[in-house]
Formats: C-alpha cells, structure tokens, sequence
C-alpha cells in the first residue's frame, strides 16, 4: 500500500506537479502535431521517430508523479490515496479540488467538499 494523503498534504505537492506537468504536456502536443504531419506526409521513419519521443516524455512524467508518490490514473491525471478513495487531479486544472471513491474513478469525482462523510 502507498502512502496515504490528507488533503492538505497532497495540495502542498500540487506546485511541484503542475510544474512538472506543464512544460511536459505542451511538449507532448508539439510532439503529437509533428507527428500527425508526419503521418500525413506518410514519413514513417520520422513518425516512428517522434512516437518513441511521446513515449520516453510520458513515461518520465509518469515516473516523475511516482516519485511524489501520486498515483497516475490517465494521461495528465493524477490522484492522491486518501485512505477511503483518491484527491483527484487533471491538467490543466488550476488546483486539487476534487475526491472520488476506489470503485468509482475519474467519472463519479466530486468536489472535495463534498465528499462522503464531510458536514456541510
């Protein structure tokens, strides 16, 4: 079991996470342009090229978010282990607001104020 995160502990990673994620996935997108010109263009060695690049910076984002101990659930998404489900997290949001069950995932997420178990 990883770690497990109060709310306030996992927003006090959040500059650190957009940090990362924001040059990454505007790197991502020009990646992904140039490859699709090159699929166009039906450049196969290029595109080959540029698919290996994708790959390489995603996989060093995800390890990046692993070793803040966030758990990576999607591209660009991210969720912290709360104990009874996840603070859940998507760019390009501009903070952590949001929970969702174990079973439940990206879909059923509420904002973390409403949370089961929070008195309004």
């Amino acid at each position: 079991m990883g770690r497990i995160f109060t709310l306030e502990q996992a927003r006090a990673l959040m500059p650190q996470v957009m940090a990362t994620t924001e040059p990454v996935y505007t790197l991502a997108a020009s990646l992904a342009e140039e490859l699709s010109q090159a699929e166009d263009d039906s450049d196969e060695a290029r595109a080959e090229d540029l698919r290996e690049r994708l790959q390489t910076l995603v996989q060093s984002w995800q390890q990046s978010m692993q070793d803040l101990e966030a758990e990576v659930k999607g591209l660009w998404l991210v969720d912290f282990d709360s104990g009874y489900g996840y603070w859940c997290w998507a760019y390009p949001e501009t903070e952590l607001g949001h929970w969702h069950s174990y079973e439940g995932g990206f879909r059923s997420r509420v904002p973390a104020d409403q949370r089961p178990g929070v008195q309004a």
